[in-house]
């Protein structure tokens, strides 16, 4: 019995100090020979080589297969029973944990790389800006100033409100450019218009509704992403006619909110009329409704005198939304909300205690880069490049496509094209195939929208700032390469 004990014994040792090959040349590194010894160890488990049940030779033993001083294996031994790779009791000796599991080596297949993805080779989507354009010079002495002065609990938890210097920078601006009528602790900072959103209209941390509810007017024609993000949150929306003047803000009746683009429709164009924009703020005062006004291209006016915000007329009944998205970049996620009084604690409420979505390093940027002057420098400096866009866009087509019309270019990034009607399907099919990415007008048309309020009309949407300088002679004559022939006149007509 005590032979098979000894026997026992000397299996497990020569296990452990031969077989397994533990490797003590790392001895040297943090820690010395007892650090070297536990990764060994650890390793061995990890791999397997050590079954869960196995049972270690005594320190004695180890120590002197190994060339180590007892107190090292004891230690190692130690460390290892309190990671839980070990097991210690009295009577039975260390042994490997029953719950070490080794590694489970999954059979290599070879993987295959994803296919990169081919773009369009004329890009004419909306909504982006001349990513080539950024001021990054301009940007990274803003990013360093903001730095160099930042106080010290900048770098702590972020004040859900944002960042008092770009409130403060931004009441300046919005009230000088746009007309906006506010004060600091009304503006709350997001990460972008679909953000706001979220705030407005989805859960609070309760559980509970959001900060509005639901049934929302949208206009006929509008993002559909914006859509599928109300309907996620159960808010029902409800079309409202457009025409040459913008939407009709008196088909308004027992929707609580109504969103508007009143400085340029989306995606049509034009600026919604001056009476219409008083009505809509008679509508709120008389429902107790609120206006959200997304002032998504404000800056970008070109063709007409600057068109203020509706927000303007009374603060207290219109949430102003806006970023910079279209005049800096979509990639900062930098937006803001400025609400009424009565909506800024439940927005916040619905945000959180901190900052969670919003750099703080980037809300301080960007109010240095709009105090020094840059941001109006940057602004005017695009809105003299798109103008020059939009004026090619307009001579080419007169040019090669007299027969479509061009709207919606007295500002903005983007333009209409009105097309001969049962053409706007085959003309985006034939964009696609010639690498031209644009959209249809079809796809921002809501669903509930009716053809006798607001008859739908073949046409696409064409971003004129989203191709680089170089390349934008190229895609405005792919672009008219696409464009469906003029209708032949009937004979005898």
């Amino acid at each position: 019995m005590a032979n098979s004990r000894v026997n026992s014994w000397m299996d497990s040792a020569r296990r452990v100090g031969a077989d397994l090959h533990l490797d003590l040349s790392e001895s040297s590194g943090p820690g010395g020979r007892r650090a070297a010894l536990t990764r060994a160890l650890r390793d061995a488990v990890r791999s397997g080589r050590l079954a869960p049940g196995t049972r270690l030779p005594p320190y004695r033993s180890l120590a002197a297969d190994l060339g180590v001083a007892r107190n090292t294996v004891a230690d190692a031994y130690a460390e290892l029973v309190a990671e839980g790779w070990l097991t210690a009791r009295q009577g039975s000796g260390t042994r490997v944990a029953e719950r070490a599991e080794p590694l489970r080596r999954a059979e290599r297949v070879p993987r295959k790389a994803p296919p990169r993805a081919r773009g369009p080779r004329h890009d004419l989507r909306q909504g982006t800006p001349d990513a080539s354009a950024f001021p990054r010079a301009a940007w990274l002495a803003s990013c360093r100033r903001a730095l160099q002065q930042a106080p010290n609990e900048v770098f702590g938890p972020g004040d859900p409100a944002g960042r008092i210097e770009l409130r403060e920078a931004l009441t300046e601006y919005l009230a000088r450019a746009r007309g906006v009528r506010t004060e600091p602790d009304r503006i709350v900072i997001c990460s972008g218009f679909a953000h706001a959103l979220r705030l407005l209209f989805g859960q609070d941390r309760s559980g509970g509704g959001g900060v509005l509810r639901g049934p929302l007017a949208v206009e006929a024609y509008g993002l559909g992403f914006h859509r599928e993000l109300l309907a996620a949150a159960g808010v029902r929306t409800v079309p409202l006619p457009l025409d040459e003047d913008g939407a009709r803000v008196d088909r308004l009746a027992r929707e609580r909110a109504v969103l508007l683009t009143p400085a340029h429709q989306f995606p049509t164009g034009g600026p919604l009329h001056p009476e219409r924009r008083a009505a809509v703020i008679d509508w709120a005062r008389a429902r107790g409704g609120v206006v959200l006004e997304d002032d998504y291209d404000g800056e970008f006016r070109y063709d007409r005198k600057p068109v203020g915000a509706v927000q303007g007329l009374d603060p207290e009944r219109v949430i102003f939304i806006g970023s910079v998205s279209k005049s800096l970049s979509p990639a900062l996620r930098l937006g803001w909300m400025v609400l009424p009084e009565r909506y800024v604690g439940d927005v916040l409420a619905a945000k959180g205690e901190r900052e969670a979505w919003v750099s703080v390093l980037d809300q301080l940027s960007l109010a240095d880069f709009i105090v020094s002057g840059a941001y109006d420098r940057h602004v005017r400096r695009m809105r003299q490049r798109y103008r020059s866009r939009r004026d090619r866009l307009v001579a080419a087509l007169a040019e090669h496509a007299p027969h479509v019309e061009v709207t919606g270019v007295a500002a903005g990034l983007h333009a209409v094209l009105r097309l001969p009607p049962g053409t706007e399907r085959s003309t985006v099919k034939a964009a696609t195939w010639q690498g031209v990415a644009l959209d249809g007008l079809a796809e921002f048309r809501h669903p509930d929208a009716t053809e006798e309020e607001t008859p739908a009309r073949d046409g696409i949407v064409v971003g004129c700032a989203t191709p680089s300088e170089h390349a934008y002679g190229a895609a405005l004559e792919a672009l008219c390469g696409v464009l469906p022939p003029a209708e032949e006149p009937t004979p005898g007509g």
